[in-house]
């Protein structure tokens, strides 16, 4: 994209002197921010650098801050995110904003329902525009089905088309491409490219560099709560956007390096489920065949829908309930895992792909969610011990470096890859011997990652085995010994990292090629995330 953008462009977006405080705590200080018309500018920074709060201030969503927002060189103060939206100014959230009993079409038209002359909801011109605003975001969906079915990925694309369905001036993008597969963001990427040339100002938050370089033409990098820098995206390395975000040089993000790997912890054999109610958009595993010893990290990926996460979850005992065939072995004895309190008790503990929806209450504070799975064991008598509870949470905290005021807080308050880390404090409190991670850094800062793949090298160094969902190849060949490629909700092979690359994964998840061989098309698509951001990109 040799797309320049014309510094002598009046600002469609200028937030001058910006502050916003929590308490005693400033999210942001003093920020300068601007937006123009046909612009990508990207807006990193760690968890909590200020990022979401700058722009729900834009979106409307904050009011109570200092400092001026202006749109086309008018002030502005917006009392709510509908003002926003009357102004052109859209968001699309990192965490799904949609209400799971609705269908795809009352989602994306929710509060601005199309009428007919009799002032009735006109469901076929709502339906009709739904399927026009799904294909116009590259997915097939039926606009009757209820959200509540459809698969992460598949609901971060709903959201996408609800926000294209508001016809906005400005769209800020938190995370967009987080759940998504490869050919999705893809999708995505032409759909930014057609906004641009509409004229749409894009704000794009992302932890992905390979993303920035190839959509965005500005970059501007917050830490704490201030800018810290500026680049010209399409010239900007990974390398130095990860050391202005965090304030220090990142040698390297993965540090998983172990002993030999132990005894076989899990072994799968042929495992097929055949659930006795269907469930839309799922894949039970249909023939998995794989084993993780003690010490060892063994990685799952596929393509969106291969079954990554019906896998995680059936060994967790919350998968579809039915009959199963083949074997699951723990410890050389056969399992068969009913409900998670089941796997907590076997040595198994997991650590969900939605944190928010499946791994957090977030209404209640950090201590009740850390202690969640282990309050029998601290309890005397049958009664919780509440200074032994308090002693294992700052003790977790101390060891995660979670970053919060109290542990009496709300979890909901901190920051997504705070959050995170109060899931994997739980996680491994029970003290597992098999952990099940499902997309354990999505949405997480460059920051953060590095200490959660620190986490993931030390369970590994005291013998606990992990099996490891993630959609990031480079993170799979960085941290895994192994990985395992699922396709249609089977096991189709088995690569060595140390032999394997990343083309080599995508070209198994999609079957263009045997594992080992050579594969253009695979190595072309991931040739942008083993340069610098920006590098070799038009």
């Amino acid at each position: 994209m040799d797309i320049a953008v014309d510094d002598a462009v009046a600002a469609l977006v200028e937030m001058t002197g910006v502050r916003k405080s929590y308490g005693g705590a400033l999210a942001c200080r003093d920020i300068d921010f601007t937006l123009r018309a046909g612009e990508v500018h990207a807006l990193l920074g760690e968890n909590g650098a200020g990022k979401s709060t700058l722009m729900k201030i834009l979106a409307g969503e904050i009011t109570d801050h200092e400092g001026m927002v202006a749109i086309d060189g008018t002030p502005v103060r917006f009392t709510s995110p509908v003002d926003a939206q009357h102004a052109g100014i859209a968001m699309i959230h990192q965490e799904l904003d949609l209400v799971p009993g609705l269908s795809v079409a009352e989602n994306i038209f929710l509060g601005r329902e199309p009428r007919t002359r009799l002032g009735t909801v006109d469901v076929r011109r709502m339906y009709r525009e739904t399927r026009e605003l799904l294909a116009a975001t590259g997915v097939a969906l039926d606009p009757r089905r209820p959200v509540g079915e459809l698969r992460t990925g598949e609901q971060q694309l709903v959201t996408i088309a609800k926000a294209l369905g508001l016809d906005a001036r400005v769209l800020i993008m938190d995370e967009p491409s987080s759940a998504l597969s490869q050919a999705e963001v893809e999708q995505l990427f032409v759909v930014v490219e057609e906004l641009r040339k509409a004229g749409t100002g894009i704000v794009y938050i992302s932890h992905r560099m390979e993303e920035i370089g190839r959509i965005a033409d500005r970059a501007t990098v917050l830490r704490n709560g201030q800018v810290v820098a500026e680049f010209d995206a399409r010239a900007m390395t990974a390398a130095q956007a990860a050391e202005a975000m965090v304030g220090r040089s990142v040698q390297t993000l993965f540090h998983t390096e172990g002993g030999e790997p132990g005894e076989i912890v899990l072994e799968i054999d042929d495992l097929v489920v055949h659930a006795g109610r269907v469930r839309p958009g799922r894949r039970e595993p249909n023939g998995i065949t794989l084993t993780v010893r003690a010490g060892e990290i063994v990685g799952l990926t596929g393509l969106l829908g291969a079954g990554r996460t019906e896998l995680l979850e059936t060994l967790f005992g919350a998968g579809s309930r039915g009959r199963w065939s083949g074997r699951i072995l723990l410890d050389g004895k056969p399992i068969h895992p009913r409900k998670p309190r089941t796997a907590l008790k076997l040595g198994m503990a997991m650590v969900p792909e939605d944190r928010r929806i499946a791994g957090l209450a977030l209404e209640h504070s950090v201590h009740a969610n850390t202690v969640l799975s282990i309050v029998d064991r601290l309890a005397v008598a049958g009664v919780a011990v509440r200074a032994k509870e308090t002693g294992a949470v700052r003790e977790m905290v101390e060891r995660l470096k979670i970053k919060l005021r109290s542990i009496r807080d709300a979890v909901g308050t901190l920051s997504g890859g705070n959050q995170q880390k109060v899931v994997f404090g739980r996680a491994l409190l029970t003290e597992p011997k098999l952990l099940l991670l499902d997309e354990p850094t999505r949405g997480v800062d460059i920051g953060a990652k590095a200490e959660i793949y620190q986490l993931l090298g030390t369970a590994a160094e005291q013998g606990i085995a992990v099996l490891l969902a993630s959609s990031e190849l480079a993170e799979l060949v960085g941290v895994c010994d192994r990985v395992i490629v699922l396709r249609d909700g089977r096991s189709v092979a088995e690569l060595d990292t140390r032999q394997a690359g990343e083309a080599d994964l995508l070209a198994a998840s999609m079957g263009v090629a045997e594992p080992g061989t050579d594969s253009t098309i695979a190595a072309d698509m991931v040739e942008l995330a083993e340069s610098p951001a920006g590098e070799g990109t038009s």
